[in-house]
């Protein structure tokens, strides 16, 4: 027998899975509203600034609900909250709203999510982790103390394992490779990787405070390592080389703006808390023990080429489609 608190859990945490990397420095999180037993929306916090995914969904929900058109129009966070504070009405009084993470409790840019739930009279809020922030948390014992029908726990692991990389950065750092490579493994041979999958690293990298990559792979291929897919900043780069000597006209050195460090170890990443690692065989042997985790993006297609050869224990966390690519989170070990 399925477990309707768990399924609609798991369809907030699909949903915020597409979104993965893209928020910093804020978590990924996934949302979804249920009255009647019909599903209204399924949202996502999508990017910093932009609303968090409570409100999304509750915004979808409120549409699909009144036909309300005007609610289509806004996009900031506060106008969102004010809009539907002054219009929903009743609407929600015997709604659930499933939350991958505890509603947020704190003023910043726009007010608490869970003061908008509590004023919109939400019969339950069913959340999968509470936040590991002390400065957000504490939302889930507001709403209780609002008369609200709290559950925390449905599929915890598994929203654990979304926010992992929002815990590593606000602790710390959290470090990722990046590697495109075809169903047999080959890395090299042109491009390998469809158009979604490579705006979708341009995103990554309009977040990334620093790109690793190794000397021989600047050299050979001399990259921009850019966002302009998506007319986004360009990260700070560290080129891992034990050689210094690079040809100044490579693209990546002509990006205003940017720090360029050539260096024979990695302590640089230190220096940083969010940093992506591009590269091949060589990259991936001599960041092994500097990386949380891996991000592969698998074309479907082969190639009749050396493929690369790795001992590592990897974890897969998440799988996703992508156009005709898999793009697949995984835990380092």
């Amino acid at each position: 027998m399925v477990d309707i608190d768990s399924f609609y859990m798991q369809a907030a945490l699909d949903e915020a899975w597409k979104y993965q990397g893209l928020t910093y420095p804020n978590p990924a999180v996934g949302a979804a509203v249920l009255k009647d037993g019909r599903l209204l929306s399924i949202a996502a916090h999508s990017e910093a600034g932009r609303p968090h995914a409570e409100v999304l969904a509750i915004k979808e929900a409120y549409y699909a609900l009144t036909g309300d058109e005007k609610i289509l129009q806004i996009e900031d966070a506060l106008h969102l909250h004010n809009y539907l504070q002054s219009n929903a009405g009743d609407l929600f009084y015997d709604a659930t709203i499933y939350v991958t993470l505890e509603p947020c409790f704190h003023f910043g840019k726009t007010p608490p999510c869970s003061l908008l739930l509590a004023n919109l009279n939400f019969k339950r809020v069913v959340i999968a982790t509470l936040d590991p922030n002390p400065k957000a948390g504490g939302g889930a014992r507001y709403l209780r103390q609002k008369g609200v029908d709290v559950k925390v726990g449905v599929l915890e692991e598994r929203a654990k394992e979304l926010i992992e990389p929002f815990v590593k950065w606000s602790r710390g750092r959290f470090v990722f490779f990046k590697l495109a490579q075809t169903v047999n493994g080959a890395i090299k041979g042109g491009i390998i990787s469809s158009l979604e999958s490579r705006e979708y690293v341009h995103r990554l990298r309009d977040k990334v405070e620093l790109l690793v990559i190794g000397g021989s792979t600047v050299r050979a291929d001399r990259p921009l390592l850019d966002a302009r897919m998506v007319e986004g900043r360009a990260p700070d780069i560290l080129i891992y080389s034990r050689k210094k000597g690079f040809d100044k006209k490579i693209p990546l050195f002509g990006v205003e703006g940017r720090k360029v460090y050539i260096e024979s170890t990695l302590d640089r990443i230190k220096n940083y808390r969010y940093v992506m690692i591009e590269g091949g065989e060589g990259m991936l042997k001599a960041t092994r023990a500097v990386c949380d985790w891996y991000l592969w993006f698998v074309a479907p297609f082969m190639l009749d080429i050396k493929n690369y050869k790795l001992d590592k224990k990897i974890t897969f966390l998440k799988t996703l489609s992508l156009k005709s690519d898999l793009m697949i989170w995984s835990r380092n070990g």
